[in-house]
């Protein structure tokens, strides 16, 4: 009779900060929970509940004070990113996170907060296409893909691309069987009903009332994100 596979718990902690895009979090975490044996933490500042760009709030798990060493480490996005990668404490935690973790994850606009951290350096990544600009700033190489792995960085498109990232990261540690499993339990068969979904297909007003919005939203944006790739790039390499 054959044994059971006994895996050892493996640690997920995912980044909590105020303005987060929950899909980018939700998604991924639905996703890895079911890697098996698998433990997920919303870890962030403090224990008090945090507001997402949904209108809504989550609830951390852990503080960056008491949360245990990850073994995944996923950093969301969302507008939320910018005061992030301008908070010490967050790419303190961030960076201690990533030293021990044997994966450094994110999605979407995560991975401007990774790169804040120096943890982007001489990689490949991906992030959601309004920012994918601003990659090389932060030392990246940028790929246009919905999913790129390099070494142990591994980097989602934006929101719904969490999704196939926790997927693709499933079928690497579980294999491609368990991941398709996953994907069918949770019938991720996408049939959106408009074929608008990315900037090479949306047509031209949808585009421009979409950065209007951001522009709008988080005006300084652009000269934020670069005063935060200057600020990482200044630093030593193994920061």
């Amino acid at each position: 009779m054959t044994e059971p596979v006994i895996r050892p718990v493996t640690h997920i902690a995912f980044l909590l900060f105020p303005n987060v895009t929950q899909l980018d979090l939700t998604g991924p975490a639905q996703v890895l929970s079911r890697l098996g044996n698998a433990r997920i933490d919303l870890v962030a500042k403090t224990s008090d509940p945090v507001p997402t760009d949904a209108g809504f709030a989550l609830l951390p798990t852990a503080t960056f004070a008491d949360a245990a060493q990850p073994d995944i480490l996923c950093i969301p996005g969302g507008f939320g990113t910018q005061d992030a990668m301008e908070d010490e404490a967050t790419l303190a935690w961030v960076s201690q996170a990533a030293a021990g973790a044997t994966w450094v994850t994110s999605v979407c606009t995560g991975a401007l907060l990774l790169g804040a951290a120096g943890l982007l350096r001489g990689y490949r990544a991906t992030t959601h296409w309004a920012s994918h600009h601003h990659l090389a700033a932060f030392g990246a190489i940028p790929v246009h893909e919905r999913v790129v792995f390099d070494r142990n960085r591994a980097t989602g498109g934006g929101v719904t691309a969490g999704i196939d990232f926790g997927l693709a990261l499933t079928a690497v540690l579980r294999g491609e069987a368990h991941a398709k499993l996953v994907q069918l339990s949770l019938e991720y068969d996408p049939a959106p009903p408009f074929d608008c979904g990315s900037p090479g297909r949306a047509d031209a007003e949808t585009l421009d009332r979409y950065k209007a919005l951001v522009a709008r939203s988080v005006p300084e944006r652009d000269a934020r994100t670069r005063a935060a790739a200057e600020r990482m790039m200044a630093e030593p390499l193994d920061r």
